[in-house]
């Protein structure tokens, strides 16, 4: 399953290379998707390519193959058929797209009972970076058991595989499985599940600084990020952690 981001970017691509036969540069894709640095789009790229959607041509400028549509998109809209509503620029400034396909359905974590009472199965949605974010992952890749206690206050709950080692003076070690609660909302000082311009996800101790957040890491070999408030969106809380010594 792809980001909201990284379905945009592909549909304006393959809607691009469609009309004009070379794709569009990093200024234009960024400026497209509306975030302020290209090294976003980069990772965005990478991601896409990584999946299996794109394919960078080596030695040529803006040269990128779409080698197939997105989920839910039909053969002969990969053919060149557009899939983005483009909007007109409001007061002179660039204009930005959006997917006209129906947004992914909400994802359910509802965790489900296990076979022995007073454990439930969580589903465990992919991995996420303790250190450099790395790109949101969203679908469900296996379920772990854990304590119905661990899971029994408000809201629904999902697990996240650790990559990395900036929370590991917070406890977090690289290959744990951490249990989150799903909320939009944190309190200085929560550890928390942070989307950063809808494209890219981390575990990071969250601060309120006015109209900024800090994302502080828990290992001095990494610096805390600070970020305007409208470019972090909190995903969830964490609310417990598994380890294995297998």
């Amino acid at each position: 399953m792809l980001t909201r981001k990284q379905l945009e970017l592909l549909d304006f691509i393959r809607e691009r290379v469609a009309a004009e036969g070379v794709a569009p540069s990093f200024d234009e894709m960024k400026d497209a998707l509306g975030l302020r640095s290209k090294s976003g789009i980069h990772r965005l790229i990478v991601a896409l390519e990584e999946r299996g959607f794109i394919r960078r041509l080596a030695h040529r400028a803006r040269a990128i193959e779409v080698l197939r549509p997105a989920p839910g998109r039909s053969g002969d809209a990969a053919a060149g058929a557009p899939a983005v509503t483009r909007l007109a620029p409001v007061g002179g400034g660039s204009a930005r797209i959006g997917p006209r396909a129906p947004q992914p359905q909400q994802r359910q974590f509802q965790p489900r009972p296990a076979s022995r009472p007073g454990v439930a199965e969580l589903a465990v949605m992919g991995r996420i970076a303790a250190g450099v974010p790395i790109e949101a992952i969203s679908e469900i890749s296996r379920h772990v058991a854990v304590p119905e206690s661990m899971v029994s206050g408000h809201g629904q709950h999902f697990a996240l595989e650790i990559r990395g080692d900036s929370m590991i003076e917070a406890g977090i070690n690289d290959g744990d499985i951490v249990v989150i609660r799903e909320q939009s909302t944190a309190e200085n000082g929560d550890i928390v599940v942070a989307l950063i311009e809808e494209a890219e996800a981390t575990l990071k101790r969250f601060r309120r600084r006015g109209e900024m957040i800090a994302l502080e890491a828990a290992n001095p070999a990494y610096k805390t990020r600070v970020l305007p408030a409208h470019m972090v969106r909190v995903q969830g809380r964490l609310v417990g952690l598994i380890r294995s010594y297998s």
